[in-house]
């Protein structure tokens, strides 16, 4: 279970990165992309902070988070810059895509019956003879 010191550091956290990634996108001039910081989660030590990222279009989503992969140590510079007076050390950014808006999408559609595996299965997964 989280603490609330390591709630207070991911909220802290999440809002700066918004700013870093979003200030990124605007000084590239990039004007069909939306990335958000849908969550961070930081290790009971502080060591670590796991990024959670919700990009639009999905489909570039791939390239963006190896974008960001690449770039960091340039990122947590930038954020230690901004965190210093409230956290001595910042931690480890480790960055994922959040995939859930696709899966409760997933779940809605099943449920309003557009993709009922019911009425058709082939929308389910093959199972695999053993």
């Amino acid at each position: 279970m989280e603490t609330n010191r390591q709630k207070k550091i991911g909220a802290l956290l999440q809002n700066d990165l918004v700013d870093i990634l979003q200030g990124e996108i605007r000084k590239n001039g990039i004007t069909n992309l939306v990335i958000s910081v849908s969550k961070v989660n930081v290790t009971s030590d502080l060591s670590i902070a796991k990024v959670f990222l919700s990009v639009f279009p999905t489909d570039k989503a791939g390239e963006i988070l190896n974008a960001i992969k690449t770039n960091t140590p340039l990122i947590k510079h930038d954020l230690s810059q901004r965190v210093k007076n409230q956290l001595r050390k910042v931690p480890n950014l480790i960055f994922y895509i959040d995939d859930s808006l696709d899966y409760i999408e997933k779940i809605d559609n099943a449920l309003s019956g557009k993709e009922n595996p019911v009425l058709n299965p082939d929308l389910l997964d093959k199972r695999k003879k053993s």
